[in-house]
């Protein structure tokens, strides 16, 4: 079959499933941080696009073959992507000193690269890091638990937390069928069966928040794209857990609001706790009552990187740092993450990373970086880091790039660029995977972090370099068809 025709049907059965109907699965559907923050730093929140968050379609995106096992296409030439993307980089919505690095998936060659290895403000590209790192580090049996267990007094009972910002309070209806996050409520639910099986019908209630260290609120903080980073939370420390689709305020102290909301699910299961909720530290070697655990890590990532989540991001660099030996911090969790990447035998080179997100405008990334990370999750040799890959957002399809390669000029290329993006004020960035005209894998980043007219505006010109790549035979450039 001819390339144009697989290609052609790849985007027609991508349709088809799209028009079947919402995603009515994934946890915080359509989340794409676009309300900007409360407080003084507001203007450096993620300000993801949010016109998807209404109206977001779930599918089921093409299987990305390993690249050496399925090379697909002649190997492209740095004549031609050059030719492809070089007028591009002149647009003025790019501003100056843009970080390109392009290079050939399937043997790693730079094809195409300006200022590659400078340190580039990366926005939420830098979840990249935090995916690769989290799936090369932790088991692929590693699930975020929630627990419960009997206090140093034997009618105290302690929940303790896991560092799991998905844990919801809600009935889970919604989340059929996709990312299933664990439910507070059926922890209590199975804590009074237990309580009830021993016996006791009243009890006092603390909680455990000691699993992370360091400070709890980000840099941009208080803001609505981030709650406090603590271990315990419901619902990602929303005021409004059922305003699932766009941002929401975030509660004071997401760790008092869980234990509340627990102590009142036990009350309708029989158990009646005495007093306010109190802080506490479990026990060593506590008799565990019962507990609710998290999708496995590469479900967890994948969905991480859909949404680029932000409380998701910076609980895995925590659970990084554990998995490490660091203390479970911003601090910790960038080392651990450092340790790990240099483990992958990745150069960092001026990498200087600061959280988990990519919320911290002070993070340095260079795109070569990000090129040698993404290569390295789509390599047959590294199957454990897909799910960093087949997490990024599909073009014009899912996730932040539900609403973009609309535009005449990059219309053609939806369904076919898959990739991670990242938006703070003045900086706009591209990341990911595109196959070419001849069906060659090619990894790219785009960061432009000195953006004149701000990142609604510089979107358009990033989402045309990827479109140029998926139209380039990268020896003879093709022009791509406006639909």
């Amino acid at each position: 079959m001819a390339l144009g025709a697989t290609i052609a049907g790849v985007v027609l059965a991508l349709l088809a499933v799209w028009a079947a109907g919402p995603w009515r699965g994934g946890y915080r559907v359509g989340e794409h941080h676009g309300a900007k923050g409360r407080g003084t730093q507001a203007a450096s929140a993620d300000v993801e696009s949010s016109a998807a968050a209404t109206d977001e379609r779930r599918i089921t995106p093409p299987v990305l073959t390993p690249v050496d096992a399925d090379p697909a296409g002649p190997a492209p030439t740095d004549d031609g992507v050059r030719a492809a993307l070089a007028p591009l980089l002149a647009d003025p919505a790019l501003g100056d000193d843009v970080a390109v690095s392009v290079v050939d998936a399937v043997t790693g060659r730079a094809l195409f690269t300006a200022n590659a290895d400078r340190g580039a403000t990366p926005a939420s590209t830098t979840k990249i890091t935090t995916a690769v790192a989290a799936l090369s580090v932790l088991p692929a049996d590693y699930r975020l638990t929630t627990s419960t267990v009997l206090g140093a007094s034997p009618d105290t009972v302690v929940l303790v937390g896991g560092g799991d910002p998905t844990l919801t309070a809600l009935d889970g209806a919604q989340y059929a069928g996709q990312f299933a996050p664990a439910r507070l409520d059926r922890l209590a639910a199975e804590t009074a069966a237990a309580l009830r099986a021993s016996g006791r019908t009243s009890i006092k209630l603390a909680y455990d928040t000691t699993l992370f260290t360091g400070p709890v609120n980000h840099p941009i903080s208080p803001n609505d794209n981030i709650a406090s980073v603590v271990p315990l939370m419901t619902d990602e420390g929303r005021t409004d857990a059922t305003k699932t689709g766009v941002p929401g305020l975030r509660v004071t102290d997401p760790a008092v609001k869980a234990a509340e909301q627990f102590a009142q699910m036990l009350a309708k299961e029989g158990i009646a706790v005495n007093g306010k909720p109190a802080a506490a530290t479990a026990p060593p070697a506590a008799t565990r009552l019962a507990a609710v655990q998290s999708p496995l890590i590469a479900e967890y990532v994948e969905h991480m990187m859909t949404d680029s989540d932000n409380d998701m991001a910076e609980a895995l660099l925590r659970h990084v740092a554990i998995a490490k030996g660091k203390p479970a911090s911003f601090e910790g969790g960038t080392q651990a993450v450092r340790e790990a990447l240099t483990g992958l035998g990745v150069d960092l080179g001026a990498m200087n990373l600061k959280d988990g997100s990519g919320l911290d405008k002070r993070n340095e990334l260079p795109p070569a970086v990000l090129t040698r990370l993404i290569t390295l999750t789509s390599a047959a040799d590294h199957p454990e880091l897909r799910t960093a890959l087949t997490g990024m957002p599909i073009a014009g399809f899912t996730g932040t790039l539900a609403d973009r390669f609309g535009a005449q000029n990059s219309l053609a290329a939806a369904g076919l660029v898959r990739a991670k993006t990242g938006s703070l004020t003045g900086v706009s960035t591209l990341a990911g995977v595109v196959r070419d005209h001849d069906g060659r894998l090619i990894a790219f980043a785009f960061l432009a972090d000195d953006v004149p007219g701000g990142a609604d505006v510089a979107r358009p010109a990033l989402d045309r370099m990827a479109a140029a790549l998926a139209g380039c035979g990268c020896g003879t450039p093709v022009a791509l068809a406006a639909g």
